[in-house]
């Protein structure tokens, strides 16, 4: 670092020069200012033994700002480039303007001087000084974009030393007129940045000096040059661009560069976001000795190869030569390759390992060839990107049909590789799960920039459409494409999403970044590769349609064991088939896990993404299959509890959802319900118990009989105890909760209706359950007694009396007993 000369305000106000012991610098406030007439310089505080003349300067007022803000802040120390840095001596010069940078980075506090911009003294009005902000000139000149950026916080002050704001409350601003990211200016590393972009920052910035347009971004972009003033502009420019790629290519670069070529990339969608992927492929691929490589796996149409292709665009200076290899088969990896060697040539005809190569014959003396060239010892910067690698060979007995990605591989320990990739099996590198966008206005923009339809930030049919579509951008980016050329609103394409899916998919245009695949094909291929190697897997994605897209667990499935179906039969029956076919699925992105259920000791479940839920409906499943849908239906009635399960409130919570789907296939898809009353009344149950009266009665809820229609209860108790009876083994039967309430209810029915015996058979039946469950003592079981004791009256009068002393007694229960006091 240069020469270290910082200014001290002493305790009496006195500033003084002073020159710290190196490596023990200390903290210091720092400022950023433009130019003018009458600068303080080193020269004058030396001959100027009184300070007096130099006092007097015009440039004095800010040096003695800087110090007082400086104490203010607790800081005694301060640095001014104007007279802490002697431009005399040429050698000191550079080895500040090379330092420049890592002084205002390193800086305590940095005051933003803004001698243009006024705020007079009891201003009551940001609006007069935010609108001159704009045309500061500190916005304009090429020194002070280092020093907008460099520093942690940037304080501005007006010309009256009244304070503004900071970079970060003020960023929206600045990003206006300087068109630096907010994100820039809110401190994330210049690293994450290609250099082409910081360079952009300054491209409407000016020095007095041409040559300083080059010198002002040595910080900037990472380097260090010598300065030579006089050597113009376009050379000062020239020098920079070779110390960059120095920088990040090696000496030796040009040895291997190879050009970047447009034309063997993917087309780049309307890319938003991901900064925080970006971020973290940067940190594993750069600065590194040996080879990194890196896995992207997620779900198809998530964003992983166009997250590929941003990383590739924004860094690819950093590269002697970037190689973009579709994966998909090895015919498509050996082709690649070709293309690549044809790039390699151009660029250098007489390369030894391949210029006697033919490349119309042998293809993989081609990929050898290749990979020879890339294993060079001084070759070690290039960049290779293996796309779309969602058929992985993972072990020796896989079938013949997959890839295995490490004959395709450079053997040598330099380089960086990038995989994309459904699979989370794939372990040739770091892995990166790319997950859907989660921020609202990150799916609005994918909207807006697709469909050319601005200003939809407030829409609340946008809104609605971005929510369903759960940031999955090829759905968006679909939807955006639809919209594009028709007058349909946000609002009435989510009608049309939800009543005609697959036609709507089918009539959406290709994206010209997804030419391969649309957003009802997307995942066949991967849908293919799980059925060949689990079949359970396949048919468990199948039948999802059917359960809610969220939090599936084994406890739903584990019901279907009567079921012909000998895959979903695998998983009913035990729970390490179930968990080896839903892993497979959460492998390939189709399906993940939910969140923990927090103290709960019960496992937590798994979910679909919507958009893959919707297509497991309208494309797994062309017709509605009522043997799924009736399974389904089982599997969630039986799994309803009673009162004495432990969390029993908690299990019903999570079983709404999925009872609200059946509720829609029952409704609107005129499902066969014969001999399915009894699951109808157990989903009529539950919604009773949670207080949706309308939704139960929806369901053929026992609630018939408090509305005084008898005959349709006693029919549907009928229906439902022969449904038990064919659901469940007899010895079950009895013990089954559902069924008890089944016969409480009945018994509660003949009692009302004076059918003494035939009440007095129902509460025995429920005695005897209720005793095996719950104990002799349980108040169900006393209350039950206390009914048979009361028949033996055989009085309508008592039945009812008993009915309403049931009613009174549940009512004082609390929310357990109402179970049971509706029933």
């Amino acid at each position: 670092m240069a020469l270290v000369r910082l200014l001290q305000r002493k305790p009496d106000g006195a500033i003084v020069f002073r020159e710290p012991a190196s490596g023990h610098i200390p903290a210091y406030a720092i400022l950023s200012h433009t130019w003018g007439k009458e600068e303080v310089t080193l020269p004058d505080i030396e001959a100027d033994a009184d300070m007096s003349k130099t006092i007097s300067k015009a440039g004095w007022a800010k040096i003695q700002f800087c110090a007082d803000q400086a104490a203010a802040d607790g800081l005694q120390y301060f640095w001014v480039d104007t007279c802490c840095i002697d431009k005399r001596n040429a050698v000191e010069l550079g080895a500040a303007i090379n330092s420049m940078f890592r002084w205002y980075q390193n800086a305590a506090r940095c005051y933003a001087y803004l001698s243009d911009v006024c705020q007079p003294e009891g201003a009551d009005s940001e609006r007069p000084w935010k609108e001159v902000l704009q045309t500061s000139r500190c916005f304009t000149r090429g020194w002070t974009l280092q020093e907008l950026i460099a520093p942690r916080e940037v304080d501005f002050f007006s010309a009256e030393g009244h304070r503004l704001g900071d970079k970060s409350s003020l960023a929206a601003e600045i990003q206006k007129v300087t068109d630096i990211p907010e994100r820039a200016l809110q401190g994330d590393a210049l690293s994450n940045f290609s250099v082409r972009e910081r360079r952009s920052w300054a491209e409407r910035r000016t020095t007095t000096i041409e040559e300083d347009g080059a010198y002002c971004l040595i910080g900037i972009c990472g380097v260090a040059m010598v300065l030579n003033y006089g050597e113009g502009r376009e050379h000062a420019f020239r020098r920079l661009e070779k110390e960059i790629h120095t920088l990040y290519k090696g000496m030796d670069f040009e040895q291997y560069a190879v050009g970047f070529s447009l034309s063997s990339f993917p087309e780049a969608a309307q890319f938003v976001a991901r900064e925080q992927e970006l971020s973290k492929m940067h940190g594993l691929l750069h600065g590194h000795s040996g080879r990194a490589a890196i896995v992207l796996h997620g779900l198809g149409g998530i964003g992983k190869t166009q997250l590929a292709v941003k990383y590739v665009r924004r860094h690819k200076e950093k590269h002697t030569a970037i190689f973009w290899l579709n994966a998909n088969d090895e015919d498509s990896l050996r082709f690649s390759y070709r293309s690549i060697a044809r790039q390699i040539l151009q660029c250098h005809p007489s390369t030894g390992v391949l210029s006697s190569v033919d490349l119309e014959g042998d293809l993989d003396r081609v990929v050898s060839a290749v990979k020879s060239w890339l294993e060079l010892q001084g070759n070690t910067h290039w960049l290779m990107v293996y796309d779309n690698y969602d058929n992985p060979r993972l072990s020796k007995n896989s079938d013949r049909s997959t890839v295995d990605i490490r004959q395709y591989l450079p053997e040598s320990d330099h380089g960086s590789i990038i995989i994309t990739t459904r699979s989370a099996r794939v372990t040739q590198g770091q892995r990166i799960q790319v997950q859907k966008l989660i921020a609202l206005e990150d799916g609005l923009k994918i909207l807006a920039n697709m469909s050319g339809r601005k200003g939809i930030e407030n829409d609340t049919g946008a809104k609605a459409l971005v929510s369903k579509l759960d940031g999955l951008p090829l759905a968006l980016s679909t939807a955006g494409a639809y919209l594009e050329h028709v007058t349909t609103s946000f609002a009435e394409y989510l009608q049309l999403y939800e009543a005609s899916w697959l036609k709507l998919q089918r009539t959406s245009p290709t994206l010209s970044s997804y030419e391969d695949r649309s957003l009802y094909t997307t995942w066949q291929v991967t849908f293919n590769l799980i059925r060949k190697q689990n079949a359970a897997s396949a048919q468990l994605l199948k039948l999802w349609a059917y359960f809610d897209k969220q939090d599936v667990w084994f406890g739903l499935l584990r019901h279907a064991r009567s079921t012909d179906d000998e895959w979903i039969q695998k998983l009913a029956e035990d729970e390490l088939n179930f968990n080896e076919a839903v892993r497979l699925l959460c492998e390939y992105g189709l399906a993940h896990v939910e969140p923990s259920l927090g103290q709960s000791s019960r496992s937590a479940g798994y979910g679909v993404h919507s958009c893959v839920h919707s297509w497991t409906m309208s494309v797994l499943n062309r017709e509605c299959d009522d043997g799924l849908a009736r399974l389904a239906l089982t599997c969630v009635a039986l799994e309803v509890p009673g009162t004495y399960v432990d969390e029993w409130w908690l299990i019903q919570q999570r079983l709404l959802q999925h009872v609200a789907r059946h509720k829609k296939f029952v409704t609107d898809s005129n499902m066969d319900i014969k001999r399915m009353e009894w699951a109808l009344h157990n989903l009529g149950m539950l919604y009773a118990d949670q207080g949706k009266l309308a939704e139960a009665e929806a369901m053929y809820s026992n609630l018939y009989k408090n509305q005084g229609k008898l005959a349709e209860a006693e029919a549907m108790y009928s229906r439902a105890l022969q449904g038990y009876k064919e659901a469940l083994r007899p010895e079950l039967l009895t013990m089954y909760l559902p069924a008890l309430n089944t016969c409480f209810s009945f018994g509660n029915l003949y009692a009302q209706t004076h059918r003494i015996e035939a009440a007095r058979e129902m509460y025995s039946q429920a005695l005897a359950g209720y005793t095996a469950l719950q104990g002799p003592s349980s108040k169900w079981c006393r209350e039950l007694e206390y009914r048979l004791q009361g028949l033996q009256v055989a009085s309508p009068q008592l039945g009812a009396r008993q009915g309403e002393e049931a009613d009174i007694e549940s009512s004082r229960s609390g929310p357990l007993k109402r179970k049971y006091s509706s029933i």
